[in-house]
């Protein structure tokens, strides 16, 4: 009777989680070319061509430092060194 039980709802827990996904893959859909098209259109007009470099170049950095930290290395930056001895 348990073992029946638990197959029955194993069986309706998938069951629901395929309603699930298929739900969300229909409201939010996936991102196609044109999509990405107008995410780098909106991108440019907002930050312009000239902030682009800077931004790319602080999220390797802030990509780097959260690599760091989360090894635990202890090996800082070279401009954070060069802060700590000012």
């Amino acid at each position: 009777m348990q073992n029946e039980v638990k197959r029955i709802s194993v069986y309706l827990c998938g069951i629901f989680i395929q309603i699930r996904e298929s739900i969300n893959l229909y409201i939010m859909g996936r991102f196609g070319v044109t999509e990405w098209v107008l995410v780098i259109a909106v991108i440019l007009l907002l930050f312009g061509g000239k902030k682009i470099p800077e931004l790319m170049k602080g999220l390797g950095s802030g990509i780097k430092e959260f690599k760091n930290a989360a090894k635990g290395d202890e090996n800082q930056p070279a401009s954070k060194k060069e802060e700590e001895k000012k």
